[in-house]
């Protein structure tokens, strides 16, 4: 049991830093705001926000096989399969900003107003679309709409 409740407590975790930073890399993410520094600063809220998805994705699965319910009950349930996809197209969303990050930081001058509008519009997408994770756990959680 004490195994199941720190697992929980790191996913959950995880989720709570992933909501910080994303809302941390919207909040840099103004053209007026941005500096050599700001910059700086993004790529690592932005290595954050990837690791705490990374730690999401590893406490979930360690929840599954360790957990008291098991691979057997989690492996048949399509609100887990739809909070992965989930997962999966957050991980996919981040690739833009990530690459525009990275991009922006090896250029000799700062990039437009207009990109800079553009990639904040993509971590607010994903921001908004992120919320939809927890209600599958908690309809999960709960045993709603399972299998």
């Amino acid at each position: 049991m004490l195994t199941e409740a720190l697992l929980a407590y790191v996913h959950l975790a995880a989720v709570l830093a992933m909501v910080v930073f994303a809302t941390s890399q919207a909040a840099l993410l103004r053209s007026e705001w941005l500096n050599a520094a700001a910059l700086q600063r993004l790529l690592v809220v932005d290595r954050i926000y990837l690791a705490s998805l990374a730690v999401l994705l590893l406490s979930g699965l360690l929840r599954m096989t360790l957990g008291v319910k098991g691979v057997a009950w989690y492996g048949v349930q399509p609100l887990l399969w739809g909070k992965l996809l989930g997962l999966a197209l957050l991980a996919w969303a981040a690739v833009g900003p990530h690459r525009a990050y990275i991009r922006w930081s090896a250029a000799t001058s700062l990039p437009s107003a207009d990109e800079v509008a553009s990639v904040r519009r993509q971590v607010m997408r994903a921001s908004h679309a992120m919320l939809l994770i927890p209600l599958l756990a908690v309809l999960l959680a709960r045993s709603l709409l399972t299998v």
